[in-house]
């Protein structure tokens, strides 16, 4: 998720959140059928995004808002007594928070990286990836460790996403690495820092709503993702050994490599204050817009692109306003068969996530309908009474609930908040400190997060992959990668899910309460 501002008191609202979850005793909807027909908007939708993307092969955000949309009418259509209730969770879901935040991160992140690809950027990871020699084989493991630093730096999963597939994922496919392997190595970099960002929403969420502290929580949990990550680089390369790339028509691929310049370089600078800023604590809003306004001042002084390249007024001829102005760059008027509008960089990189925002705002009013509807309450309340009988089984639970929230609440810091109550109580029965609690919680909601198709961090990788035949000539609809494709190649992903099943089975680094107190929460 986004990163967080160290004083940012935007933590209480997050609070809030959890103790509204967690003090909600009585459903405020009645469904016909009992509390779990509350899950009926999300389960359906599950449903439609598992036809639509593996059935049918299509990936179309879009269409996963109209099943959304549906989805939510049907489940009304189960409500007891009056609908209003509902029809208010509704508004109340589309207005939390997390998903402001998550959108928030994508609309910067994406006007940022296309403006760098503007700029010339993927050029220059050709020609560096040429001249260092890192070919088809070695890319998607590069690509892995360098989208795992940016992530860890800037504290975002989904701009890392954002950036990485608009960036190093065209340069990849051009280079002959098997894109679906890219893209897996993409998600897989965007886990790593979710998980282990101390500037990270899932990281202050977990510590937080597990009474731990940031610095304890993040020293404690790097022995469960190095080991992961190690597997994971490795297995980016065997797989990037075995699995071949697709055809880029014609020879554009040798036109391209050959005419590459590696002028485009220049802005790692630009990358480098985004991470720089967010190092110092600057909010994820006010450092990628630093990283911007580089890279908007490198491409014009460096002539890596032209003004209209990042911004565009293409007016109407009959705009008399227009023709006075179209001396100035930004500004020309429409010829003829040219339809008028906006466009760029700056433009083209936020517009491209309008539908997913508008799939986002819609998933989180059908989840909070679930909590509303006590379907969610339910489902904990059974785990709780009937499978953690053991500190075991608790653990075991507490990783498979947090799969199955994610599940069904794809904003990974909401499906945290979500969860984080029953993962305390679970954990407290057991005397488990708040330290492995807060592991348990953040390792399985940043991995899962980028994992399921309809989950956020796989849609907008997909929504900024979209744009990309628009931006390059040889880039054809067919190399973009189906969200159910990229599911086995999320390596860090699931292995990190796996380190975690089998810390619960082993006892591999389980903490008690008597073992080590948890410092006062903090907000590092």
């Amino acid at each position: 998720m986004a990163r967080r501002d160290d004083d940012d008191p935007g933590d209480e609202p997050f609070e809030a959140e959890l103790a509204e979850v967690a003090e909600q005793d009585e459903p405020t909807i009645e469904f016909y059928g009992g509390k779990g027909v509350s899950a009926l908007p999300i389960g359906l939708f599950i449903v439609w995004a598992i036809v639509q993307s593996g059935l049918f092969g299509i990936s179309d955000t879009t269409g996963l808002v109209i099943g959304m949309l549906l989805s939510l009418i049907v489940g009304m259509l189960f409500v007891r007594g009056n609908w209003k209730s509902y029809a208010n969770t509704i508004f109340e879901g589309m207005t939390q928070r997390v998903a402001a935040t998550a959108i928030v991160a994508w609309l910067w992140a994406g006007m940022f990286a296309s403006t760098l690809q503007a700029g010339g950027f993927v050029d220059g990871l050709v020609w560096a990836a040429s001249a260092l020699d890192i070919g088809a084989a070695l890319f998607p493991a590069a690509t892995f460790i360098l989208a795992a630093l940016l992530a860890t730096g800037i504290g975002t999963g989904y701009g890392t996403a954002v950036a990485f597939t608009t960036l190093f994922f065209p340069a990849g496919v051009l280079l002959g690495a098997s894109p679906v392997l890219v893209f897996g190595a993409i998600l897989s970099g965007a886990v790593f820092g979710d998980n282990l960002a101390p500037v990270s929403d899932t990281t202050i969420v977990s510590a937080v709503t597990q009474d731990a502290d940031i610095g304890g929580v993040v020293a404690s949990r790097f022995k469960y993702a190095i080991v992961p990550a190690i597997i994971a680089f490795v297995a980016y390369i065997v797989a990037g050994n075995l699995m071949e790339g697709i055809e880029v028509a014609g020879q554009a691929r040798e036109v391209f490599v050959q005419s590459a310049n590696p002028a485009g370089l220049l802005h790692l600078v630009s990358m480098g204050v985004v991470i720089a800023s967010a190092v110092r604590g600057r909010h994820i809003v006010e450092a990628i817009s630093w990283g911007l306004i580089v890279a908007v001042a490198f491409n014009l002084v460096f002539d890596l692109a032209g003004p209209a390249e990042m911004l565009l007024f293409r007016a109407p001829a009959r705009s008399g306003v227009a023709d006075a102005v179209s001396w100035l760059p930004i500004v020309e008027v429409a010829g003829s068969g040219e339809s008028a509008g906006v466009a760029g960089s700056l433009y083209s990189g936020a517009a491209g996530f309008f539908p997913l925002i508008v799939l986002t705002l819609l998933i989180v009013a059908g989840a909070r309908i679930m909590i509303r509807g006590g379907g969610f309450a339910a489902l904990q309340d059974w785990l709780l009474s009937r499978v953690a009988t053991t500190v075991t089984r608790a653990e075991t639970t507490m990783v498979l609930g947090t799969a199955a929230v994610n599940a069904m609440i794809t904003i990974n810091t909401a499906a945290e908040i979500a969860i984080a109550p029953y993962i305390s109580t679970i954990g407290r029965r057991f005397n488990l400190n708040g330290y492995r609690r807060a592991n348990i919680l953040d390792a399985n909601t940043s991995a899962l997060g980028y994992i399921f198709p309809w989950a956020g961090g796989v849609l907008v990788g997909v929504a900024a992959m979209q744009g990309l035949p628009d931006q390059y000539a040889w880039f054809e609809p067919g190399m973009m990668v189906n969200p159910v494709a990229v599911v086995p190649y999320v390596f860090h992903g699931w292995l990190l899910v796996a380190m975690f099943l089998f810390a619960a089975w082993t006892g591999f680094g389980r903490e008690y309460v008597a073992d080590r107190e948890a410092g006062e929460v903090e907000r590092a």
